[in-house]
């Protein structure tokens, strides 16, 4: 029997466990190592080669879609699976932009999961089901059709996307400079950049567009400087 080796990326212990549990039913299904945000997962992937990752989106630091990003671009033969409370075309878009091969609704995660990384394992894809009949709608394969506020509507930069992240989470200059190891003025020039980019200039703007792309949750608390 092969060994599906797994990593589990999510913020919620509670959630994250209780996969985990489900999980070590499925003769199987390894899981060789866990993280609680993008930026672990990033460096677990250096470290433990898995052959799939299952990954929450909305997480701190870095969330799920940038991460999938870095991965694939250092770790392209890995496959990703995301695990997502969005179920509208825009999210669905940017992961198949990115090259996931899975995209499950966090509700229906539990009946899902292991089906999922088996069929993800062999070789195919695997969405929601109630995302499948909408994949083939034109709208999600044509980044054209994006609205204004989709997540695929501005096009960032890895290291912007990071930026992006940790202002919104209210993290000072001098704080997001030790997080990513760049200097203060870098960390302002990624700011100025992003604030043109977006057409936002304030704190608080880029806290508002961070959430409704779902780069940070709503729920997270925030410190608008």
């Amino acid at each position: 029997m092969r060994l599906i080796k797994i990593l589990l990326v999510e913020d919620h212990q509670i959630f994250r466990e209780g996969l985990r549990a489900l999980l070590k039913l499925e003769a199987d299904i390894q899981i060789i190592g866990q993280a609680e945000n993008g930026r672990q997962a990033v460096s677990l992937v250096d470290e433990l080669n898995p052959e799939i990752v299952v990954m929450d989106i909305a997480m701190p630091l870095l969330n799920g879609l940038e991460a999938t990003r870095q991965i694939l671009k250092n770790h392209p033969s890995t496959k990703i699976i995301l695990l997502s409370a969005h179920n509208d075309e825009a999210y669905v878009q940017k992961a198949i932009s990115l090259g996931v091969k899975g995209y499950l609704i966090k509700q229906t995660a539990a009946r899902a999961l292991s089906e999922a990384i088996r069929k993800v394992a062999s070789g195919k894809t695997f969405f929601s089901p109630h995302l499948t009949k909408r994949l083939d709608d034109p709208v999600l394969q044509t980044p054209t059709n994006a609205s204004p506020n989709s997540p695929a509507a501005t096009e960032l930069t890895s290291r912007e996307s990071e930026v992006l992240q940790l202002i919104a989470e209210g993290k000072a200059n001098k704080e997001t400079a030790d997080e990513l190891n760049i200097s203060i003025k870098t960390v302002e020039k990624h700011r100025q950049s992003l604030m043109a980019k977006l057409q936002i200039h304030d704190t608080a703007g880029l806290t508002r567009y961070a959430i409704a792309q779902g780069i940070i949750e709503s729920s997270v608390q925030v410190t608008i400087l």
